[in-house]
């Protein structure tokens, strides 16, 4: 099921909501949340929603086993067999078809290559449940004894399909003692349709430009494959944040409190600091179960750096575009730890935002192109060694019936809603009147997203796939 999609708007939640009103008492709210978050996933993927279960159980018995033998051997070997069962899951059905591939072209071997239907979100609830596996082990949560309670942490449905990463100790709580007011009703409401209006007007939209010159990559000018390459990047992340956005505000309306997973990240001065402000529950979850693993005996900073983003890069995809990707990325933030904090804020702000730019634009037509031969030729159009000039009437065109889209999309780039509330917070007439009218623009762009999606045959969101 998808959250853009009419029948999930006005048939699912509101189902969803008047069953979670009706429940009475947290434990009965619990239940209804796991049926319709099973029913939820089970509405995309009727087999594999059993394989979510096994999963669930598998690492509920483990947690449990640790918890009973914490700081013994058994406790270090139930944790080492679940991480490994977890991971063994994810390459089976992720990369399994990828590795024989590549077997095969190095070999020239002829293995039949598996042809594994991926299942949805299983990138996001296997580091969910590896998270509370080693938090367990390395006692920072307590054990969830209730199987339930676990099982909801695991399938909540807001973030069950493409994230955030949300992590056991985040939710801990709130899983059997949550409160919910009006402010987080409505803080919810609003949240949802600012995720919606950001991947149907925005992102969807988008999308079409970025379509134009990239899948035509051979045709394109050296604007059009810039044009083409800075509209993916701005589709992405409308609609990665915009569903983001409606976890968040779906998780508030349920009592939960999910941390922020996109910062406005387009405003940062280097790659560092795009990566603290770009999906922020990967970042970190690699940042603190994987920077500091030792590598040949010792924690190395360089090694632990490299590590990391290889593996950022393998999470997104089977594919090699996104291996080098995660090494592209890498490569800059370890030159901007060679250069050190104070001499990178030393250069001109200008200077720092053009090269940061530049940078993850190129960054996300490696993240586009899995076949790396349309992306060399990306590249050879990008910088002026194609053969189709640097500028055609085909970007004019697109650029001058987009204008506004493109205006628009830059200046939600920005935090606009931030601004405007530290201000409006300065008193009660201006608090309630900016809450009028934040009511009624979110009235207004639902409506507007509900038209869009009258005629839309299919609008995924992007991080499905991965």
């Amino acid at each position: 099921m998808v959250f853009s999609k009419l029948f999930f708007i006005y048939f699912f939640l509101p189902l969803c909501l008047f069953a979670y009103a009706l429940a009475k008492g947290t434990k009965a709210k619990n239940i209804v949340l796991i049926i319709f978050s099973l029913i939820f996933y089970a509405w995309g993927e009727p087999v594999y929603v059993f394989l979510m279960l096994f999963s669930a159980f598998v690492n509920y018995i483990a947690a449990i086993v640790i918890g009973k033998h914490k700081d013994t051997k058994i406790d270090t070997l139930a944790t080492t067999l679940a991480v490994i069962y977890d991971f063994a899951m994810l390459g089976i059905f992720k990369y399994s078809g990828f590795i024989v591939e590549n077997i095969n072209a190095l070999f020239s071997s002829d293995i039949p290559v598996p042809d594994i239907k991926l299942p949805i979100g299983i990138s996001f609830y296997t580091f969910q449940t590896v998270s509370y596996i080693i938090d367990c082990h390395w006692e920072t949560v307590k054990v969830q004894k209730k199987f339930s309670n676990f099982l909801l942490y695991l399938t909540l449905f807001p973030q069950l399909i493409a994230g955030p990463i949300v992590r056991y100790s985040t939710i801990e709580k709130e899983i059997e003692n949550r409160k919910i007011y009006l402010t987080d009703i409505s803080y919810g409401l609003n949240r949802i349709v600012l995720g919606l209006s950001k991947k149907v007007l925005l992102s969807n939209q988008l999308s079409i430009i970025a379509d134009t010159f990239l899948k035509n990559i051979d045709d394109a000018s050296v604007v059009g494959a810039w044009f083409g390459a800075i509209a993916y990047s701005l589709q992405v992340y409308f609609d990665f944040s915009g569903y983001s956005d409606i976890a968040i505000g779906l998780g508030r309306i349920f009592g939960f409190h999910f941390d922020e997973n996109f910062r406005h990240p387009f405003i940062c001065k280097d790659i560092t600091e795009f990566w603290q402000r770009w999906h922020i529950s990967l970042s970190t979850f690699f940042r603190d179960y994987l920077l500091y693993v030792p590598i040949f005996g010792k924690r190395r900073k360089y090694g632990g750096l490299f590590l990391v983003w290889l593996c950022t890069g393998i999470w997104h995809g089977a594919s090699w575009n996104f291996i080098l990707w995660g090494i592209y990325y890498g490569i800059f933030v370890f030159l901007e730890m060679l250069i050190g904090k104070k001499k990178m804020k030393k250069i001109p702000i200008v200077i720092r935002h053009i090269y940061n730019k530049i940078v993850i634009v190129v960054g996300f037509a490696i993240f586009y192109f899995e076949n790396l031969n349309h992306l060399g030729t990306f590249f050879k159009t990008a910088f002026g060694f194609g053969s189709n000039g640097v500028i055609g009437l085909q970007d004019k065109i697109t650029f001058m019936n987009n204008i506004f889209l493109i205006i628009v999309a830059i200046i939600c780039c920005f935090p606009i809603i931030e601004g405007l509330k530290k201000l409006t917070d300065k008193n009660a007439f201006t608090k309630h009147t900016a809450s009028l009218v934040t009511t009624f623009v979110s009235v207004v762009l639902l409506l507007l997203t509900s038209v869009m999606l009258v005629d839309a045959t299919t609008n995924p969101f992007l991080y499905f796939r991965f």
